[in-house]
């Protein structure tokens, strides 16, 4: 990554946002982007944090990926990012919207140090990261607490409905980003959604472009309508063998 000018990489980024109606970086929020990846680097040599390692595909499947769910997120949003991996799309969303207040959590120690790490070296204080499951947080004081949660490719939408809507307070969004399977994981988690407490509000496809793809996205967004009955989330293993 030290190779690369940062003048260039700044261009890169902005031509890629332009291409895909996203916002565009401030040169502050650009310096982030490349210290992040910087970051990113160096640290997946140690910890195997992602399999996305040359440049054009962290511009487009990390960072455009992430940021172009923002727009759904309401202004002084606090948001909850389940299964948030190394980062994504937390540390984009951090950079690219600081009056959000994001916790990110994970299972994985080792992630979720890396997002913490990531905050503190980029100044973004708008970031917590806590480690632990989701179905055993939202049992305690996280549960119906976030104004929007998230997550990017953690589970199909049934298991991941679950897992996310206890987090939820009424009024809230449940934010699920999907690819070509939404139609199908949509239509069998509806029912399930409904007892969870919420109802699909809106949706919308598009596409990512860059590199030379194109990312199909269906943006899923839930509102939470009535509390989640406290029976949920059940323990993970029942909610995988037997899915809402």
């Amino acid at each position: 990554m030290t190779d690369i000018d940062r003048a260039a990489f700044g261009e890169q980024l902005a031509a890629l946002f332009r291409e895909n109606g996203i916002t565009l970086p401030s040169d502050g929020q650009a310096e982030a982007f490349y210290r992040l990846t910087d970051h990113l680097l160096a640290e997946n040599e140690r910890y195997n944090l992602t399999a996305i390692t040359d440049l054009p595909s962290i511009l487009l499947r990390h960072y455009a990926d992430s940021v172009c769910c923002a727009k759904y997120i309401p202004q002084g949003a606090s948001l909850l990012d389940v299964g948030c991996g190394a980062g994504f799309p937390t540390l984009p969303l951090a950079i690219m919207r600081p009056d959000l207040r994001i916790t990110a959590m994970d299972a994985t120690k080792k992630r979720v140090d890396f997002v913490a790490g990531s905050a503190s070296l980029l100044g973004l204080s708008n970031v917590r990261a806590v480690c632990g499951r989701a179905e055993e947080l939202a049992a305690g004081e996280m549960r119906a607490s976030f104004d929007c949660v998230t997550a990017r490719a953690v589970a199909e939408l049934r298991v991941l409905a679950e897992l996310c809507v206890p987090f939820v307070r009424e009024g809230g969004i449940f934010l699920s980003m999907k690819a070509k399977s939404a139609s199908e994981e949509l239509a069998a988690a509806q029912a399930g959604i409904g007892t969870l407490g919420a109802r699909l509000s809106a949706r919308e496809d598009f596409a990512l472009t860059g590199n030379g793809e194109t990312l199909e996205r269906s943006a899923l967004l839930f509102k939470k309508v009535r509390p989640t009955p406290p029976t949920y989330p059940r323990p993970f293993a029942r909610i995988k063998k037997k899915p809402l």
